[in-house]
């Protein structure tokens, strides 16, 4: 749906052009991160793979690059985990007109579990994800939709969100009391 002057006319909503890349640290072993990648993004095929080979070694970091049809996977994790809001937020931390980038936790997806990275480098190294396409605001929305929003709608940008630095926003006063909607 697309909002025009407060009413809605229904608008076709393209699935996102993806990329993913993730840098393999010497210490790493390469096929261990395609495997962490791929828990996410199963058809995600690197442009390249380091050899692993024994410590000490020679390789130094690198960094694997490749696209993904879908994020069907990393959608079903982040409904699993009940986490659509959040992930709505830390999708469009960056979104800037028709494009976006996150990052992911490696040692999470290994796990199967979708967490996202903000601000300083996670553990177990991330895996960088951009996505690309027209109204893609809105198709997000859609994809991280629930009932809950219902009650308490949202949107891409509204006040509801997580800060910049990934600070949840205040729901509720000390004193339990609604501050959503006072205005």
């Amino acid at each position: 749906m697309q909002r025009t002057h407060g009413q809605r006319r229904a608008r076709r909503l393209v699935p996102p052009l993806i990329s993913v890349s993730t840098v393999v640290q010497s210490h790493e072993d390469p096929q261990r991160v395609v495997d962490a990648v791929r828990e996410m993004f199963p058809d995600w095929s690197p442009d390249r793979i380091s050899t692993n080979s024994a410590f000490p070694n020679e390789r130094g970091a690198g960094m694997m690059t490749g696209s993904s049809e879908s994020l069907d996977t990393l959608l079903k994790a982040i409904r699993n985990q009940r986490i659509l809001d959040t992930a709505l937020d830390a999708m469009t931390l960056e979104l800037d007109g028709g494009s976006t980038g996150f990052s992911l936790s490696r040692q999470a997806a290994l796990a199967g579990k979708a967490s996202f990275v903000i601000g300083d480098r996670g553990m177990g190294g991330e895996m960088r994800i951009g996505l690309t396409g027209e109204g893609l605001a809105d198709w997000l929305e859609k994809q991280t939709w629930h009932t809950g929003r219902d009650s308490i709608p949202r949107s891409v940008g509204d006040g509801l969100s997580m800060d910049d630095g990934g600070d949840p926003v205040e729901w509720f006063d000390r004193k339990g009391r609604r501050t959503i909607g006072e205005d």
